[in-house]
């Protein structure tokens, strides 16, 4: 029994130190390794790569219908009772026309006559108790217009599920994107915390040494303590927030919320404005042009599939079998086989369908029509949202740089205001403003920060740029 309970605890001790090693997993992403991660994880890209391959075996099942087809049967009966077929009884009219023929007369004297209610019919049992048959069958349909044009839209349909792979990995690429950058614009807004905490804490053992040599009040200690708590619990929050995005970061790119996920990258002014002048793009860049482009031509082929439909269908078809009949089940013994062959054609006219096929046709050109005018819609809602993009994040950058250069500013005022209140000169009311307004231009400098990123992932999705 020990020797039990100590394997039993080995065992749950390797269980423990495993778990524990996924649980500490560490993953040091950029941008791309998250996107790569999320092309490979993320449930709703698997969907729709699923789709792709399952659109593969749609189109094999389309291709069979031009092969080809060939089956087989074969089939045993035994009968244990035959079944009785009647017949009309030709034997005994052909007896009473001799006796008539002869002049025989009945047990009456009566010459014989036909009787007038006639013969009525005679049981007839036909066949074997035993019978088998084998038959293989072969048919090749030569012509059918809807075969036609789904062998010609096998490669459209492929195509335009590929595409929507690509839309769907796209969607997911730009919220990535976003997420991703708004937790890199967070991590540098909690370093600006702590500097401030810092700057806060500094400050407050200042003003209680003030305090002590009887420079300062013991209010002024008082509203700096309540500013330093008030910082540090805002720390708190906006820690907890970045954690809370990085979990639906790690969602979104399908991974375990047990593991860790650090990211590498950082924010890049010059390459946030990059670009921000060019005005170039090209509709078809769009994924979602792309997309509605396929869909035009899978459109067309629709409306042709339902015009080829009042064509005739055109088949041939061929059969060989084997029969055979026993009254014991012999057939793997002597006896004869009997073949039956056949070859054929079969033409279909489709003549009348109560206008069915006019209305699909109708329908089909209605839809190619709407997809069209979805074409055109949004090639306007392209040309919008890159103007808007575009506008934004100019405004969003020269608010970033507007907002920099405060920053500069209010760091040299709180400084200015510090030394001012450190040799008596200056309240501590001043210094808590210069403070309060350094903060306020900090945050409203990485508030359009992260305004310009999502601006500019805005116009490179928008341009088909992303």
């Amino acid at each position: 029994m020990k020797k039990f309970w100590l394997t039993n605890s080995a065992v749950l001790t390797m269980v423990l130190v495993s778990a524990s090693a996924m649980a500490q997993q560490k993953n040091e992403f950029s941008i791309k390794q998250c996107i790569e991660y999320a092309n490979k994880n993320s449930a709703t890209v698997k969907n729709a790569l699923l789709a792709v391959q399952k659109q593969e075996q749609a189109n094999r099942q389309v291709t069979a219908a031009a092969y080809p087809q060939v089956s087989a049967s074969a089939s045993t009966t035994h009968y244990f009772n035959i079944p009785v077929t009647t017949l009309p009884d030709f034997i005994s009219p052909a007896t009473y026309q001799v006796l008539i023929d002869k002049g025989v007369k009945d047990g009456n004297g009566q010459p014989i006559t036909m009787p007038a209610g006639g013969f009525g019919s005679i049981p007839a049992q036909f066949g074997t108790s035993w019978n088998a048959s084998g038959t293989l069958d072969v048919s090749q349909l030569l012509f059918d217009g809807q075969v036609f044009i789904g062998l010609m839209a096998r490669d459209a349909v492929l195509n335009y599920y590929k595409k929507t792979a690509e839309v769907t990995e796209e969607q997911i690429k730009v919220n990535i994107y976003k997420i991703y950058y708004q937790l890199v614009v967070g991590k540098k807004q909690v370093g600006s915390i702590d500097a401030n905490i810092e700057l806060l804490e500094k400050l407050l053992s200042d003003t209680k040494e003030i305090f002590k040599n009887g420079f300062a009040e013991r209010l002024d200690v008082d509203k700096t303590t309540v500013q330093l708590n008030n910082l540090r619990t805002e720390k708190i929050k906006f820690e907890s927030s970045l954690q809370v995005g990085n979990s639906g970061l790690k969602f979104l790119m399908g991974m375990p919320q047990a593991e860790e996920l650090v990211l590498t990258d950082s924010i890049n002014e010059d390459e946030l404005k990059a670009n921000i002048l060019d005005s170039s793009y090209n509709f078809n860049d769009r994924k979602e042009m792309q997309l509605l482009n396929i869909a035009e031509k899978l459109g067309s082929y629709n409306v042709r599939r339902y015009q080829l439909s009042k064509l005739p269908t055109l088949a041939a078809f061929a059969s060989y079998g084997k029969n055979a009949q026993r009254n014991s089940f012999s057939f793997f013994e002597k006896g004869d086989w009997y073949t039956t062959s056949l070859v054929g054609f079969k033409l279909s006219v489709p003549i009348f369908s109560g206008f069915s096929k006019n209305a699909q046709i109708q329908q089909a050109r209605i839809e190619l029509k709407q997809t069209q005018n979805s074409i055109d819609q949004l090639k306007l809602n392209i040309d919008a949202d890159v103007e808007q993009s575009r506008i934004k994040m100019k405004t969003a950058m020269a608010t970033v740089d507007n907002q920099k250069r405060n920053i500069e500013l209010a760091e040299k005022v709180y400084n200015t205001t510090k030394k001012k209140y450190e040799q008596g000169l200056g309240s501590n009311l001043e210094i808590n403003n210069a403070q309060t307004d350094l903060k306020v231009a900090q945050n409203n400098y990485y508030s359009s920060l992260y305004d310009a990123i999502n601006a500019k992932i805005d116009w490179l999705k928008a341009a088909g740029k992303l």
